[in-house]
C-alpha cells in the first residue's frame, strides 16, 4: 500500500530507459508495456532522468508515451516521479531543493505527465545547502494545492523520516533508499519504514547480482560473493534476480522493489518475484551470507 493506494509488489524503475545507455525509444516503450501486461502498476520515474545534453524530464515523456500507447487499462497504474536533482553537462548529478525551484519542477513534472495530479512526489535527494524542513514544506504546499497526491523522500536518514513524517503527516507515503544484497547499510531506515506503515522502495534492488542473459543458469555469470543467491535460483531454474527480489520482498510487508529494466524480458522476470516465495531454508542461506558479510566487516574494522 502507498496511503490508500494499492500495487503491485514489485514496481518498474525507468531510469535505464530514460538516461546513457538508454534502449531505442521503441524497446523502451515495449519494456514498458511488457511489465504493465505482467501486473506493474508503479512506475517510477524523475524529471532528471534524462542523457547530458537533453532535455529534463525525457523519463516522464516516455511514460507517458508509453501509457497512452498501452492497449489496455492504465486506471490502476501509479505513476510516481521525483524532484530536486539535475544534469550537468558532463554527465554529473546536481542538487536543488529550494522551495521555488521544487514548486516550479513539480508543475513542470504534472505537464508531461498528462496534466492531472501526480500520484506519487518524491523529494529526491535532500539538499546540503537548504534546511530540509524548508524542501518539505514545499512538497507540502504542492500537496494542499493538488498539483500532487501522495508524497515521498529519497536517499534519506531515519531522522529525516521522521521529520517528514511531522511536516508531511499521513501524506508521507514511502520513502526510497538504496538497498540490495551488495548494498545493506538503510536497514534502520527499513526497520522505520514497516513500523510507521510507510512503503520502503529500494533502489538499485539488484546491486551485487550478476547479469544474467535469462537464457538458462549456463549462462549466468556467478559473482562467489552472492553465490547463495545463485544457487537458490539454479534450485528453482529462475533467475537470480528474481530470487534477490522475492528475498527483499520477504523482509517486511511495506518493502516494495523498483528494479530497472531496459528490455520486455528483465521487466517480465523481475515482475514474476511477486509470486515467488521462499522457503525458511532458502532465507536461511541467504541470510547466511549476511552473516558472512558482517563478519568480514567487523574483522576489516578491528
Amino acid at each position: 500500500m502507498l496511503g490508500d493506494v494499492r500495487v503491485g509488489a514489485v514496481g518498474l524503475g525507468t531510469m535505464p530507459l530514460s538516461i546513457e545507455g538508454r534502449p531505442d525509444g521503441a524497446r523502451a516503450v515495449a519494456t514498458v508495456h511488457a511489465a504493465l501486461d505482467a501486473g506493474v502498476t508503479l512506475l517510477d520515474t524523475a524529471d532528471s532522468y534524462y542523457p547530458p545534453g537533453g532535455e529534463p524530464g525525457e523519463g516522464e515523456r516516455l511514460v507517458a508515451r508509453a501509457l497512452a500507447s498501452y492497449g489496455g487499462r492504465t486506471d490502476g497504474v501509479l505513476v510516481a516521479t521525483k524532484g530536486g536533482r539535475g544534469r550537468t553537462a558532463d554527465g554529473g548529478w546536481t542538487v536543488d531543493g529550494r522551495p521555488a525551484h521544487l514548486r516550479r519542477a513539480a508543475e513542470a513534472s504534472a505537464r508531461r505527465l498528462g496534466g492531472g495530479a501526480i500520484g506519487l512526489y518524491q523529494l529526491h535527494k535532500p539538499d546540503p545547502d537548504v534546511p530540509y524542513a524548508e524542501s518539505l514544506g514545499a512538497v507540502r504546499e504542492l500537496l494542499d494545492a493538488g498539483t500532487v497526491r501522495l508524497a515521498g523522500v529519497s536517499n534519506v536518514d531515519a531522522g529525516q523520516i521522521l521529520l517528514a513524517r511531522e511536516v508531511l503527516g499521513d501524506r508521507l507515503v514511502s520513502v526510497q533508499n538504496r538497498y540490495s544484497p551488495a548494498v545493506r547499510d538503510s536497514g534502520a531506515e527499513l526497520r522505520l519504514c514497516a513500523d510507521l506503515g510507510l512503503a520502503f522502495l529500494p533502489w538499485s534492488p539488484l546491486g551485487g547480482i550478476s547479469r544474467s542473459s535469462l537464457d538458462g543458469a549456463s549462462a549466468l555469470e556467478e559473482d562467489p560473493e552472492f553465490g547463495a543467491f545463485h544457487r537458490v535460483a539454479r534450485a528453482r531454474g529462475t533467475s537470480p534476480q528474481r530470487v534477490a527480489l522475492a528475498w527483499l520482498l520477504s523482509l517486511s510487508e511495506t518493502v516494495l522493489p523498483i528494479p530497472g529494466a531496459s528490455r520486455p524480458e528483465t521487466a517480465r522476470d523481475s515482475a514474476a518475484a511477486a509470486g515467488l516465495v521462499l522457503t525458511e531454508e532458502e532465507l536461511e542461506e541467504l541470510e547466511e551470507l549476511e552473516e558472512l558479510e558482517e563478519s568480514a566487516g567487523a574483522g576489516a574494522r578491528g
